[in-house]
């Protein structure tokens, strides 16, 4: 039986809402992203979206690149960010994050959670009906990412002894996107073994990511994996390998996961005033 799929005579999963927000990039105040982009400000709009939600998220996964620069005062300010959001926070380690900086930050912030792999920022979490399972692809003071054999032997282990409905959040997509600059920065190493691993684990409905600062989907391992935009800039949309990097002002945004009726269902939500719902004519 496919976990992904319950036969239709089954009773409905309880519904479940998660909010995803992605390379905030945060710094310490006054500062800018790259000199030019008031990352703290545009976290402040994305993080006022998501409070202001209805029905309120059950959960915020914050999927990486969560500050600019590390350090304990862009942490500091994170937590000032985040401080009126009344919802389990879960933090994913990303290349611009420091782990040890970000476990002391989240020590007595972050939702509950079990299972943490020593070294890593690795850990698992029962969120009622789904289970969520972070992993680290931190390569410390690289911009790739890789999940080396530790790594993906607690995944492996995790996903064995539990076959709950289950969602693996980490920062580096485990696929090549065609935006050549940032693929030459993607998970390196791991990704085969991890395609392996999910595959033979039915009840995977979703692999959730940052990095990519775009909306990107694939299938993967016999599920979807996805990647959330920043809720800053985003990175230019070009297609061809030898094209230089670099980023766009397109609208930020965030995403939301249902679990809903056995399945996982993932809408991408813009940040800004769009000036509300109107009626149909």
């Amino acid at each position: 039986m496919d976990a992904r799929h319950p036969p239709t005579h089954e009773p409905a999963a309880l519904p479940m809402l998660i909010a995803q927000v992605s390379d905030l990039h945060v710094c310490a105040p006054g500062q800018l992203a790259n000199g030019v982009v008031d990352t703290n400000a545009m976290a402040r709009a994305g993080l006022r979206a998501v409070a202001a939600l209805q029905p309120r998220p059950d959960a915020l996964l914050l999927s990486g690149d969560l500050v600019e620069a590390g350090g304990a005062a862009s942490y500091a300010h994170l937590l000032e960010l985040l401080a009126p959001i009344d919802l389990p926070l879960y933090p994913v380690a990303g290349n611009h994050d420091e782990r040890e900086a970000l476990a002391e930050a989240f020590g007595g912030r972050a939702g509950p959670h079990t299972a943490r792999l020593p070294g890593f920022w690795q850990y698992a979490a029962s969120l009622g009906p789904l289970r969520l399972l972070v992993l680290d692809t931190v390569v410390p003071r690289q911009g790739h990412g890789a999940l080396c054999a530790r790594r993906l032997d607690w995944l492996d282990q995790r996903l064995a002894e539990d076959a709950t409905p289950t969602v693996v959040a980490m920062h580096h997509p485990p696929f090549a996107t065609g935006i050549g600059h940032m693929d030459a920065m993607g998970l390196l190493d791991g990704a085969e073994a991890l395609e392996a691993i999910v595959r033979r684990h039915g009840q995977v409905q979703a692999i959730l990511c940052g990095h990519l600062h775009r909306g990107i989907q694939v299938r993967f391992g016999g599920t979807v994996a996805s990647v959330c935009p920043s809720t800053a800039h985003q990175i230019a949309l070009n297609l061809l390998q030898s094209s230089a990097d670099g980023y766009v002002m397109e609208p930020p945004a965030f995403q939301l996961h249902l679990w809903h009726g056995g399945r996982l269902v993932s809408h991408t939500v813009p940040i800004g005033d769009f000036g509300g719902t109107q009626p149909f004519a």
